[in-house]
């Protein structure tokens, strides 16, 4: 079997404990990092609602400013995956140099005088991010085993609230366009700085390897990497197109209420959405913690469930009280993403060593580019039957998720038998 021994029901791996004493000061250190960086991937959609007036666009074309950056998510997951690049080049230098190209694609959006111009910077900042959200995951995994779970979970939360950071800037009274795009490209250019003179690899160092063709396809060839990731799609169709609609819905919700229009309408669907989003953060710790402790295919389990019971709840909200939309939209905000890190985990484990980069690549390559899709079908169901149920179909994703989760812990306690 390769890797580490994985986790079993209830039964978490015991490998030795980490012991550096630097392995804190890094997680802090490359978490700060990632919430910079990643805060450039929802700048536009955080303006969606203005660049939508001046451009006369449609909701499903306010959707893809955010549809886009997946795409060049994607399409960088897939250049690196070929060329192995997060096992050939240092994750350092690869970070670094990804965060300076997101901030420059980034800035672009304050020159653009078109919606194509628009999304051609969301899509180069897609795939610049690329080089910083997979080989952060491998970074961390380098300071840590026995707490690998929470390591991993505390970087996949600090990339939540760099997600949620638009939002909160654009809630400020008076902060527009530029003071978004501004903020976010700065943060991006100090997350590149930091890693490039702050960070090292720490003692469980990944091998490295000679570039290979076949790599991918020896990732491939590994069950227990395709149910995780199969795992991990099921998660995917429903977490972003929840962070990208929830403000809409928000918004919606308020006008159904018959809260009058005004900044003040606007600052609270975006208030909302930015604590929707940024207490995923609090969730993907807490995932971490309880993973570490009963099993990540444990944790992975509880909160799809939970998560998906959220996305049909959410619906008996709208158009109510904010003391009840609220708490449901946190529920959801904190289950949705609580066990993202969990499958990424996952795939260090039942991959060999020096393949862990490509596999992580290839997994979040193949996430994002089913969020594609599902952000698209948001706002035609929302047109049709109205967006009090419009997320209830992004529930199938968390039953998809919850039965590749319970295969793959029957693939491992077979494997671990023999």
């Amino acid at each position: 079997m390769n890797g580490p021994n994985p986790s079993v029901n209830g039964a978490p791996p015991a490998p030795a404990g980490d012991t550096h004493p630097l392995r804190w000061r890094i997680l802090t250190l490359l978490a700060i990092a990632e919430l910079l960086a990643m805060s450039t991937w929802f700048a536009a959609s955080a303006i969606g609602p203005q660049l939508g007036i001046r451009w006369n666009l449609s909701a499903s074309e306010i959707g893809w400013l955010t549809a886009v950056v997946q795409l060049g998510f994607v399409l960088g997951t897939a250049v690196a995956a070929v060329l192995n690049l997060a096992d050939v080049v240092p994750s350092r230098v690869l970070f670094a140099v990804s965060a300076f190209i997101a901030a420059g694609a980034n800035a672009a959006l304050l020159w653009t005088t078109s919606y194509p111009q628009a999304l051609a910077s969301r899509l180069a900042t897609g795939f610049a991010l690329a080089g910083v959200y997979p080989p952060a995951m491998k970074m961390i995994s380098t300071w840590f085993r026995a707490r690998r779970g929470l390591a991993i979970g505390s970087i996949v939360g600090a990339l939540t609230v760099g997600n949620a950071a638009p939002f909160l800037v654009r809630s400020i009274p008076g902060a527009g366009e530029t003071q978004v795009v501004v903020a976010t490209t700065i943060a991006a250019l100090v997350a590149g700085i930091i890693v490039a003179l702050l960070y090292h690899d720490g003692p469980y160092l990944f091998p490295a390897r000679p570039f290979s063709w076949g790599l991918v396809g020896a990732v491939f060839a590994e069950r227990r990497w395709r149910l995780a990731t199969a795992g991990y799609l099921g998660h995917m169709f429903e977490l972003y197109s929840a962070r990208t609609w929830v403000p809409v819905f928000v918004a919606a919700s308020l006008v159904a209420a018959g809260v009058p229009p005004g900044p003040h309408r606007e600052s609270t669907a975006g208030f909302v959405g930015f604590l929707a989003i940024a207490i995923g953060g609090i969730g993907c710790v807490w995932g971490g913690l309880v993973a570490d402790r009963r099993g990540r295919e444990w944790l992975v389990n509880v909160s799809l469930a939970a998560s998906g019971a959220c996305a049909i709840l959410i619906g008996f909200t709208f158009g109510r009280s904010l003391a009840l939309l609220v708490p449901v939209a946190l529920a959801w905000g904190f289950f949705v993403i609580a066990d993202s890190a969990q499958f990424s985990a996952l795939v260090t484990e039942a991959v060999p060593p020096h393949a862990v980069g490509t596999a992580l690549t290839i997994q979040t390559s193949l996430g994002f580019l089913l969020t594609m899709v599902s952000i698209q079908l948001v706002p035609p169901v929302a047109h049709a039957i109205g967006w009090r149920w419009a997320f209830v179909m992004l529930a199938a994703g968390p039953v998809f998720g919850i039965a590749a989760i319970n295969k793959l812990v029957r693939v491992t306690r077979q494997t671990a038998a023999r």
